[in-house]
């Protein structure tokens, strides 16, 4: 990473600190069904990568604290 930006090791290692990023502690990723991944994570990428002058990229979480289970649950589910 640190390569591809032009930027020192420890710069991207304070980085990750300073965020608490720990992306050497991910053992999963679980890959989008949704048959326009590729497009949508290409205009995602391109954003950040290429941004236009003077624009504002903003995420949303789609499920913020919420974590979803595959599981059946014994206990009834509280109203949000």
């Amino acid at each position: 990473m640190a390569q591809e930006n032009g930027l020192s090791t420890n710069t991207i290692s304070r980085t990750w600190r300073a965020s608490g990023l720990k992306p050497h502690r991910v053992e999963t990723f679980k890959l989008s069904k949704d048959p326009r991944f590729i497009e949508k994570m290409r205009d995602i990428v391109g954003l950040y990568m290429s941004p236009p002058e003077q624009a504002v990229v903003l995420c949303v979480d789609e499920t913020s604290q919420i974590q979803a289970i595959d599981i059946d649950l014994t206990e009834p589910i509280l109203p949000v």
